[in-house]
This record gives structure tokens, C-alpha cells and sequence, in this order.
């Protein structure tokens, strides 16, 4: 089988680049947010803390932290976890939370099926 390396090699620098940048993105959006802010990892959980630190490999030090379990027959379980780290291979997204609006939000009230973990 015969390969056009020139193909690849573009290939494999669009991915590193593409993965730099977006390492770029996320750092920029950590250095300035120091509020809550709400984490969906790659096993489906959700978990909403206050950011108080983070490193090179985006593990998380989140405070005040608890876990939003989502059900279609009841509302909203929110478990307390205190002071938590999540690892950065187990974050699939991170968002800022705008604290007025999700302070209104009837938790009881909400059901929703819960996520499904990540599939690779």
C-alpha cells in the first residue's frame, strides 16, 4: 500500500495544531473564570463547583462542589462532595455558570434522562 506522505504529514500537523489551540482556548477560559462553574466528564456525570485552581493537564480543583444526578421520574438529586479534583483525561466539557440564573432554576421540578458516558 503506497501512502502520499505529504498527505499525512499535513494531517498530523493540522491535528497538533488543532489540539494546541484548543489547549489554548481552554487555559484562556480558566484564567479567567474563577466562578462556578459546571463540569460533564467523560462518564456522563455532572458536577458543579466553585473553579479554585487547575494545571497543564486541565485537572480541576473545584470547592463547594456538588453532583447534579439527573432522573426522568424524580427531580434533580444534588449530592455534595465538598472539595473535589476532577482529572483532566475525564473532562468532557466545562462551562461558566451565570450564578443568578441557576440560583431561579426549581431543581425539583426538572427531569431529564441521564448522560451517557463517552464512546470512543
Amino acid at each position: 500500500m503506497w501512502f502520499n506522505f505529504s498527505l499525512v504529514t499535513q494531517y498530523c500537523l493540522y491535528l497538533n495544531l488543532r489540539l494546541f489551540f484548543t489547549f489554548i482556548v481552554n487555559i484562556q477560559f480558566l484564567n479567567k473564570t474563577p466562578g462556578t462553574v459546571s463540569i460533564v466528564t467523560a462518564d456522563g456525570r455532572i458536577i458543579v463547583g466553585t473553579l479554585k485552581g487547575f494545571d497543564q493537564t486541565i485537572n480541576l480543583i473545584l470547592d463547594e462542589s456538588h453532583e447534579r444526578v439527573y432522573s426522568t421520574n424524580s427531580g434533580v438529586e444534588q449530592v455534595i462532595l465538598g472539595l473535589y479534583i476532577v482529572r483532566g483525561d475525564n473532562v468532557a466539557v466545562i462551562g461558566e455558570i451565570d450564578d443568578d440564573t441557576d440560583n431561579a432554576l426549581d431543581f425539583n421540578n426538572i427531569k431529564a434522562e441521564p448522560l451517557n458516558s463517552v464512546s470512543h
